[in-house]
């Protein structure tokens, strides 16, 4: 005959719902086999903590148990002659608080697949193990071209990762088994991905940004000039009569796209005097002025 549900759960026989759920959430956390893998003492003793819970969870069940109706494996006996029972048949009333079972409970503490019960016992299934995380930081060429970083988790351990060509921000990299051990398998590693600035190019969904600078002759005369792209510089026609703001598309040169292909490499040409006073270039400025006047018109 099993023991004393109450003796076998450390609670008063006046114990409240909780208190008796508070105590088998400490006990089975305890004795759980997943935690005392090959330990048969502690396994029988989960059994039986988790009978007791299931006989004093059900308040019909405790109230025949007090009365001595039934006994710890739920049994009809001679009334008033139960072996773990009080003659005087404390009541329990109230109903099953939030109508939890042990399955719930169980689920709660261990995750998904915490136990299945199975007669006067319960067999716990293997659990698999946790998931663990870390953020990785990229530059942008290595967004788009792809790379390999080492990544540092917190238990110790270092991991060499192959960053996808067209990377995006906020990507999550899933690394099977690579998580934490468990009696069913480790879990898994998340990657998430985080894109650093680039001092030149700016993000535009799958396009990439830059400023050009162009000098005052070469924008008014039209030229060659040398631009930077995240493959290495490449050289761009400058058109005559260029000015601050117009836009050189160069294809295919961007960020990749989510359905394939690569966005544009937009260069914005930004008009630059030379750097320091020029007594020629003012003086030519004032007879541009004095000659042929204009009013540059607003963009946008």
């Amino acid at each position: 005959m099993a023991q004393d549900p109450y003796q076998e759960l450390g609670v008063a026989r006046t114990a409240s719902a909780d208190e008796i759920r508070k105590a088998f959430r400490k006990l089975a956390k305890q004795h759980h086999p997943d935690r005392n893998p090959g330990n048969k003492a502690a396994e029988e003793r989960f059994k039986r903590v988790s009978a007791a819970f299931d006989l004093l969870d059900d308040p019909e069940k405790r109230k025949k148990y007090d009365r001595g109706e039934i006994d710890a494996d739920g049994r009809e006996t001679m009334r008033g002659f139960h072996a773990g029972g009080s003659p005087f048949g404390a009541e329990f009333e109230g109903g099953r608080g939030a109508d939890v079972d042990i399955n719930e409970i169980l689920s709660e503490m261990f995750g998904r697949g915490g136990g299945q019960r199975g007669g006067f016992g319960f067999r716990s299934e293997p659990q698999r193990g946790g998931d663990v995380r870390a953020r990785v930081e990229i530059d942008l060429e290595e967004a788009i071209l792809g790379g390999r970083k080492r990544i540092a988790f917190s238990d110790g351990r270092t991991l060499d990762v192959t960053i996808p060509k067209g990377a995006a921000e906020g990507q999550v990299l899933r690394l099977k088994g690579q998580g934490a051990p468990g009696r069913a398998g480790p879990g898994d590693a998340l990657i998430e991905i985080a894109i650093r600035p680039h001092p030149i190019f700016r993000r535009e969904g799958d396009n990439l940004v830059m400023d050009l600078p162009v000098s005052v002759p070469d924008a008014v005369l039209g030229a060659k000039v040398e631009a930077p792209t995240p493959e290495g510089p490449v050289t761009l026609t400058v058109p005559k009569g260029s000015n601050s703001g117009s836009t050189l598309r160069l294809k295919g040169r961007g960020l990749p796209g989510a359905r394939g292909g690569r966005g544009d490499l937009l260069a914005r040409v930004q008009v630059m005097l030379p750097e320091g006073r020029d007594a020629e270039l003012e003086k030519f400025a004032e007879n541009w002025r004095k000659s042929r006047p204009y009013t540059p018109r607003r963009r946008g």
